[in-house]
């Protein structure tokens, strides 16, 4: 098991570096198809080897200055009171259910994430100074691109977060790949300024997440975590050093197909039992 381990925390790695939430997606299937790993265990493996991944790569980008932390700490905020919340729902699931609904959820943010990177999406305006609260979009970047966090506008993060933190206690996901397009689109950041605040979010949320993991009494293997992480080490910085060739569409068009490729497998492997 062991050079496996390190092998497919290599691969989370490499996507967590890339996507700055990718990494949680691939994690689950293969935990559960490529080591045997029973599916709520791995969803508690998958939340401390992402998380441990995302804080070293969100210090990287932060003295990039690829971070925006006020935004990520609003968001951290709400998804780590959401996770534990998760963590219970997902424990009263049968496990087919729970793999066939995070199936779902991937489809759905693949194809939301493929009409932003092609400009089909909803776009934020940008505003050259704040308007009053009711006025305009709900969220607003300025002329120097820096968001205009008005009271509807928080609101709204909260409400995304939260919901991001209960996606990541029921899958196991860490939420990044929820964050990435969420900051992209509802806060109209920049995809690599989201990347690297999706892996701060990532790792508070993780925490989090293993928190209500082991509080509920759910096996936690820590040899095959510390093989992940070992492993994803090296992933994550090729990703982050191929991820600043690429442009901006072009890694949201990736992660989209790369999403779709993960749901598809989960599906037949779940309809074959």
């Amino acid at each position: 098991m062991s050079p496996l381990s390190l092998l497919f925390g290599a691969v989370v790695g490499l996507s967590l570096g890339l996507t700055g939430g990718g990494g949680a997606i691939f994690a689950v299937p293969l935990l559960v198809y490529g080591l045997d790993v029973p599916p709520r265990e791995a969803v508690g493996v998958s939340l401390a080897a992402v998380g441990a991944m995302s804080l070293v790569g969100f210090l990287h980008r932060w003295r990039l200055g690829q971070v925006e932390l006020r935004t990520g700490l609003l968001f951290a905020a709400a998804g780590m009171s959401g996770a534990p919340l998760g963590s219970w729902i997902a424990g009263r699931m049968a496990e087919s259910l729970l793999l066939s609904l995070f199936a779902g959820l991937m489809v759905i943010v693949a194809v939301r994430l493929w009409q932003q990177a092609s400009g089909t999406a909803l776009k934020l305006e940008v505003c050259p100074a704040p308007a009053a609260d009711d006025e305009g979009p709900t969220c607003r970047r300025d002329a120097a691109g820096n968001l205009v966090l008005t009271s509807r506008c928080a609101i709204l993060l909260l409400v995304v977060g939260l919901a991001t933190g209960v996606l990541s206690g029921m899958f196991g996901v860490g939420g990044g790949f929820v964050i990435v397009p969420a900051l992209v689109l509802f806060s109209g950041m920049a995809i690599h300024r989201a990347v690297g605040t999706s892996l701060m979010i990532v790792a508070l949320v993780s925490v989090s997440g293993v928190a209500s993991h082991v509080w509920a009494g759910r096996p936690l293997s820590l040899n095959v975590v510390a093989l992940f992480v070992l492993g994803g080490m090296v992933g994550l910085f090729v990703g982050q050093a191929i991820g600043r060739r690429l442009s901006g569409p072009v890694l949201q068009k990736t992660f989209a197909v790369a999403i779709l490729g993960v749901a598809a497998f989960v599906v037949l492997r779940n309809l074959n039992g």
